[in-house]
């Protein structure tokens, strides 16, 4: 199955993120992909925190225009795809869910994921906090995506082996992200290939990579890799898209010689 991640520098503009993730789609479609996974925050890296919640949809509503670009896309271009994340309305005011959607080749939603671990770093130069706008979810998520049993996770949660071992085995792990330029540079490849190695499993990360206009900087460094822990495909910063095949006879042979998944304790 070929698969394609999607790298953005996403900005304030909704209507101009959704027209460039939709040409960005329709790119690797062209190229033959058969999956294609967006950036967390595709949709909006706002001059603040609080603009997701002018953004926010009722989750499911296909009719809203975050949700209806990522159905009509999935289903004119023949895609699986992995939406990045969307803001998504909560009962609690002030707050939203950070959701990833996931769309069939007919532009049905086959499962959503609500981001488990919020982000809050401080370096005394550079501070985030989600959990000052974000509600964490509660659940994780995969899925049945034609061939491919995918585990749905998104960005911090990279952190947390715990969260894809609860899924049992898998073949595709997906990470949107909009990693931070300083924790990136140290961890993101790192902490990607080693979930690749221990789940034995390949591993998409599509990324927001460059300087935005409100003046944060994203890693970027989108990444294929597959259960060897090799990177097989990388967008190093800029927009654009990176494929691979990911290979069920492969990953076979991985767990076939070394049965870790097998030998597990706990």
């Amino acid at each position: 199955m070929k698969v394609a991640a999607v790298q953005m520098v996403s900005g304030p503009d909704l209507a101009l993120n959704l027209a460039r993730a939709r040409h960005w789609l329709e790119q690797a479609a062209a190229q033959g992909a058969e999956l294609v996974a967006l950036p967390e925050y595709f949709c909006l890296m706002g001059l603040a925190d609080s603009d997701k919640l002018a953004v926010a949809e009722q989750g499911g509503d296909l009719r809203a225009p975050i949700q209806s670009m990522l159905s009509r896309a999935a289903a004119e271009l023949g895609l699986w795809l992995i939406g990045g994340t969307i803001p998504l309305h909560t009962a609690q005011a002030g707050r939203v869910r950070n959701a990833c959607c996931v769309y069939t080749p007919d532009g049905a939603q086959a499962a959503r994921y609500d981001k488990m671990h919020l982000f809050r770093f401080d370096n005394g130069s550079e501070s985030y906090d989600e959990g000052r706008v974000l509600e964490a979810g509660t659940e994780p998520v995969a899925l049945q995506a034609g061939p491919l049993r995918v585990a749905l996770s998104v960005c911090y949660d990279l952190r947390f082996p715990e969260l894809y071992r609860s899924l049992g085995p898998v073949d595709l792990i997906s990470v949107p992200a909009a990693f931070t330029y300083v924790t990136g540079q140290a961890h993101w490849e790192l902490l990607l290939r080693a979930r690749a190695v221990e789940n034995q499993a390949y591993v998409i990360a599509p990324a927001q990579g460059g300087l935005h206009q409100n003046g944060r900087r994203t890693w970027g460094h989108s990444m294929i890799i597959d259960p060897w822990g090799e990177v097989i495909a990388c967008l190093p910063e800029g927009e654009g898209v990176v494929l691979a095949d990911l290979d069920l006879a492969r990953l076979a042979a991985v767990r076939r010689q070394l049965p870790a998944l097998q030998h597990r304790r706990l």
